[in-house]
């Protein structure tokens, strides 16, 4: 499954993006112009020591990125969407797309991608999540259909024991 941030402005997010990714597999996809040096002290902070665990793609565009990737199903995640994420199976390389912190994902790209937007349903007077968290939920959710296939799931206990919840 693939992580696609257009235009992220915000360091700190990508670089918890980032470690989402090292944790779950996922591939992440940047798409410039970006908010930030990819050197930057906050986004490396962010990731720890994850960053060797990460498959970071770079794109100029978003068109570049679609193109390359044509026969893959995109899920564009906005506010303005009508459906909910739950409402969508997720396939195992689908590619799951957040706009930038400030404004999200262009009008053209919703408007063009209409029946692909998904939206994380909350209170009306809240006009969003952060990034990070909204990625969360999302590729959890896409995850977790799929049983969280090659992640760990159970960890031991206090003891060494296997806990279950």
């Amino acid at each position: 499954m693939h992580i696609v941030l257009v235009e992220p402005e915000i360091p700190g997010n990508t670089g918890n993006i980032a470690r989402l990714c090292a944790g779950t597999g996922m591939e992440l996809h940047l798409v410039r112009p970006l908010g930030f040096s990819t050197d930057d002290k906050h986004l490396k902070r962010a990731g720890l020591d994850y960053w060797h665990l990460v498959r970071v793609h770079y794109h100029d565009s978003f068109a570049a990125l679609h193109q390359q990737y044509h026969e893959h199903t995109f899920y564009f995640c906005s506010t303005k969407a009508r459906h909910s994420y739950c409402d969508i199976f997720y396939k195992m390389d689908d590619f799951l797309v957040f706009g930038k912190e400030s404004a999200g994902l262009p009008e053209s790209l919703l408007t063009a991608h209409a029946a692909n937007t998904i939206r994380i349903p909350m209170r009306e007077e809240a006009r969003s999540l952060n990034l990070s968290n909204a990625v969360a939920v999302v590729a959890f959710e896409a995850l977790r259909q799929h049983q969280f296939a090659d992640l760990r799931i159970h960890g031991t206990g206090c003891h060494g024991r296997s806990t279950q919840i």
